[in-house]
């Protein structure tokens, strides 16, 4: 594989980078496709769904409206960024231009961390699927076997380029589309055992309603929402593979967002409806209700089918989490920003992707993984970190294009907010807050250390990131390309600082 070191970006618009960087290959549709891949309404909905219910019953529902409102706004946020710094690697790039290398650098480190952990997640959650398609026996060493043939496989697919890795992008949104439609009508259609009544009901035993408000279980049912409405940070994470991103990359991610609400909403009120009982649900008796409604659904042989489709969103919401992580790792890399940066910044002009990089972004999440082996519990521990970290970050972007419109900044990508900029960013930045605080909210019963234990990841990666930081001071090496803070510097950005142009 030839490979090479890259240097700074050139302005082309279209075709490749005279330097050998990416090919813009990647045109609407198969940037809109990897931001809902990542997205994947099947893999959030699934994974949520029981402890929803066992929060507060059909009314979880509408949290996915509330939740789908608040990232719509920091996504709109994200496109106005995107469309004047079009950049490969998104939220480091983003901030470093926003506010300043350090603040660009723990951004990066944050949100590297957390993609490469829900890389992690992803793989070991489709492990039993693929289980269940193959008619495996399963066990936690199984578990971690298939979920390792998963990250090898969604790494092989990124090695081909941004071409292959499109058209599975868009293979794999096609086929979700279609499928969530397709069950959704199903168990409308064959199971559905209630009305639409139900979504305004509280089915929770009358001491679980005497102890806790229902509005407070009702907010804690956020979570369906909030572990489901990120993956639009990826259309801008590959700007630099996209044709004419100033223009594509905003409206693809408000697009990631309404094809993705709209499909987990619907595949979420076919399941709702086909729930026997929401009382053994919440009361532990039935702890996987997902699966007890698809053989009822689809019976024996059906249900291997519809394990095959949710085992394609899996993979592909895989790939589409590692080519975001590889190409953040190669923009940091490409800057001198992390260790073994000489590697990560390598570039292979075959095939136009960094593959040092995507291996790396397969290893660690490997890792992760086996973890589970020597401890379970450590294992639960990183990954909660994952989706903390992901908003954590994101609210980073948020916040500091609030402080450049403080300080002056004026967009001007080809995209913006115009007057709503102010109200936009500030109601996105509230509901970052929000989620943040639904996600990190110590849970009750448990020993101190577990029910902190989103906040004690988060503590841990930040107190890291941050003796690095510094300790080594990457800020002030000299393969930083790019001016940065240069939003509250100027109202027009140099050309050093738009290496792709508008």
């Amino acid at each position: 594989m030839d490979i090479q070191s890259t240097s700074v970006p050139s302005t082309a618009n279209d075709g490749h980078h005279s330097d050998g960087d990416f090919k813009r290959d990647m045109g609407f549709w198969g940037n809109l496709a990897l931001g809902f891949t990542y997205l994947s309404p099947v893999v959030g909905v699934y994974a949520t769904f029981a402890a929803s219910m066992a929060l507060a019953g059909p009314p979880a529902f509408w949290m996915l409206i509330v939740a789908g409102a608040g990232q719509l706004l920091v996504a709109t946020v994200f496109g106005e960024v995107v469309s004047q710094y079009p950049i490969a690697g998104g939220i480091y790039p983003w901030n470093k231009h926003l506010w300043g290398k350090k603040w660009g650098w723990m951004s990066g480190w944050v949100y590297m961390i957390a993609i490469n952990v829900t890389i992690a997640s992803v793989a070991y959650g489709a492990g039993p699927f693929l289980g269940a398609l193959l008619g495996i026996e399963m066990s936690p060493i199984a578990n971690v076997l298939l979920a390792l043939l998963i990250i090898f496989l969604a790494t092989l697919a990124n090695l081909c380029g941004t071409k292959f890795l499109a058209n599975v992008a868009f293979v794999g949104f096609v086929v979700e589309i279609f499928a969530t439609a397709a069950i959704g009508v199903w168990l409308l259609l064959t199971v559905r055992k209630h009305d639409l009544t139900v979504l305004f009901q509280d089915f929770r035993p009358g001491d679980m309603q005497d102890q806790t408000p229902f509005v407070v279980a009702f907010v804690g049912a956020a979570i369906m929402g909030i572990y489901l409405y990120y993956g639009f940070e990826a259309n801008g994470d590959v700007a630099e593979e996209v044709r004419n991103p100033g223009r594509v990359i905003p409206k693809a991610m408000r697009m990631t967002i309404y094809v993705g609400g709209l499909a987990s909403m619907f595949i979420a009120l076919g399941l709702i409806l086909a729930v026997g009982s929401f009382e053994d649900i919440i009361n532990g008796t039935i702890p996987d209700p997902i699966t007890t409604i698809f053989m009822e659904a689809f019976g024996p042989i059906g249900f291997k089918f519809v394990m095959a489709i949710v085992l394609i969103s899996f993979l592909s919401c895989t790939i589409s989490l590692q080519a975001a992580a590889s190409r953040l790792m190669y923009s940091m890399g490409r800057d001198d920003q992390l260790p073994f940066s000489k590697f990560l910044r390598k570039f292979s002009p075959t095939r136009a992707v960094p593959p040092y990089a995507l291996i790396v972004s397969g290893a660690i999440p490997a890792v992760v993984i086996l973890i589970s082996l020597l401890s379970e519990n450590a294992l639960l521990a990183i990954i909660s970190f994952a989706s903390f970290g992901i908003y954590l970050a994101f609210s980073s972007v948020v916040f500091a294009s609030l402080r450049a419109r403080m300080k002056g900044w004026k967009p001007s990508g080809e995209f913006t907010m115009g007057r709503w900029g102010w109200l936009i960013s500030i109601s996105a930045f509230v509901y970052q807050v929000f989620a943040m605080i639904i996600v990190a909210w110590p849970v009750a019963g448990v020993p101190w250390y577990d029910s902190w234990i989103v906040a004690l990841m988060t503590l841990g990666v930040v107190l890291v990131g941050a003796l690095y930081l510094f300790g080594a001071h990457p800020e002030r090496r000299s393969g930083i390309r790019g001016a940065a803070g240069d939003a509250v510097q100027s109202a027009v950005p140099s050309a050093e600082s738009r290496p792709q142009g508008s």
